[in-house]
């Protein structure tokens, strides 16, 4: 009868971990989107949601995904103590939305005008910037979560 509480000790323990790496999943997908509010000018939820605004939701998806992807590579690499794990999932992501933030002054610094302004400019129609900061911030998760791995 000893094995029935030792099963549900394991099952509770992996609940949990896995509620902690969702809550700090989610958490960093939230800082994702803030950065992305402040690279760009007004307030990005109303740009997407009200104004339709497409080239803002491009670089918003992207942004989302490639915090995704470091998120995910960092817990399936993690060590099988939670809080170094967690810890670990931490730091690699904020390096990564450092690196999208750095490389994101420096397209803005190498191409004409203000580049968060370029990317909200096309209403409707995303500003061909978009997808070229789109492509930035996954090539960054990738090559963070390639040096997680």
């Amino acid at each position: 009868m000893e094995e029935g509480p030792v099963m549900y000790d394991g099952l509770l323990e992996e609940v949990l971990a896995t509620a902690a790496y969702g809550v700090l999943g989610v958490g960093l997908l939230a800082l994702g989107f803030l950065v992305v509010d402040l690279l760009t000018p007004g307030r990005l939820g109303h740009v997407i949601w009200t104004e339709d605004g497409r080239g803002g939701a491009v670089v918003l998806a992207a942004k989302l995904l490639g915090v995704g992807a470091i998120v995910t590579t960092a817990i399936a690499t993690s060590s099988d103590d939670l809080a170094e794990g967690l810890l670990g999932t931490a730091v690699f992501a904020l390096i990564g939305l450092a690196l999208s933030v750095v490389a994101f002054f420096i397209l803005d610094w190498i191409t004409p005008g203000r580049l968060g302004e370029v990317l909200l400019s096309g209403g409707s129609s995303p500003h061909a910037s978009c997808w070229v900061v789109a492509a930035t911030d996954l090539a960054t998760a990738a090559i963070v979560s390639a040096a997680v791995s």
